[in-house]
């Protein structure tokens, strides 16, 4: 394993995002506490508690989830393609290492902007909504988690796209949607039939689910289950890693 290769490239893209504080860190944060404004506070106080908890804390997990989906995606689907557009992957390619070292590299630093910027939106969650995390490893466990597999995910898609379209089209097209209907903003149980039981074919129901758990002890799905769906998410991304090891696939231009 060669350690000064991960660490470059983890630098390399660490480095990166701090030149783009205002687009990589400030621009998310601004539009998630916009949620809480809105929905917190604005709407929030005008509707009644949901299992015991005000709606402003209760949507906290679901944006929080919401935030880490599309910018862990983001984050590594981005910083492996915009090599490949420009040319630069030539670079990495010509030096001794390995692709596993690539992934570690890349998915590393996506997986540790998300996991920063998550635990920065819920600290400015608090100048609008008061709220108290019950179990707080657990709450770590299921955003590192999260954040690793859908890193995973958008490292994936950064090397299937051959340009900016097939960048955008499944964070946008799939994931945002299947976020908003998975319960960030209300619990399933408010759901009539059919909808409640068709909800559950949701990945992101299972997400939201146990991070909310973490924060008040409450959920639409068994903890259990949601962190089993997680970790078998993390096990497809981790097999179709390997899966382009094993077929020889290059990462290319």
């Amino acid at each position: 394993m060669n350690l000064y290769a991960i660490r470059a490239i983890y630098k390399f893209e660490m480095a990166r995002t701090f030149r783009t504080l205002m687009q990589s860190i400030a621009s998310p944060v601004l539009s998630t506490s916009l949620y809480f404004i809105v929905f917190g506070t604005a709407i929030g106080s005008r509707m009644g508690n949901i299992e015991g908890i005000s709606y402003g804390a209760f949507i906290i997990p679901g944006l929080v989830m919401l935030s880490l989906l599309s910018e862990s995606i983001s984050n590594a689907s981005f910083g492996i393609f915009f090599p490949k557009f420009s040319g630069t992957i030539y670079e990495v390619l010509s030096a001794p290492v390995s692709s596993m070292e690539i992934v570690i590299g890349y998915v590393g630093a996506a997986a540790t902007k998300s996991v920063t910027l998550g635990l920065l939106i819920l600290l400015t969650a608090q100048l609008f909504v008061d709220y108290h995390i019950q179990h707080p490893v657990w709450m770590l466990a299921f955003l590192i988690l999260t954040a690793v597999t859908f890193s995973l995910f958008g490292f994936i898609i950064g090397i299937w796209a051959d340009d900016f379209q097939k960048l955008q089209v499944i964070p946008l097209m799939v994931i945002t949607p299947l976020t908003f209907l998975g319960g960030a903003f209300y619990s399933i149980s408010m759901l009539p039939e059919p909808w409640q039981t068709l909800t559950l074919f949701n990945p992101v129901v299972y997400l939201i689910s146990g991070f909310r758990w973490a924060f008040y002890g409450v959920a639409d799905v068994n903890v259990a289950v949601s962190l089993g769906m997680t970790m078998v998410f993390l096990l497809i991304c981790l097999t179709v890693v390997w899966w382009i090891f094993r077929t020889g696939y290059r990462i290319r231009t």
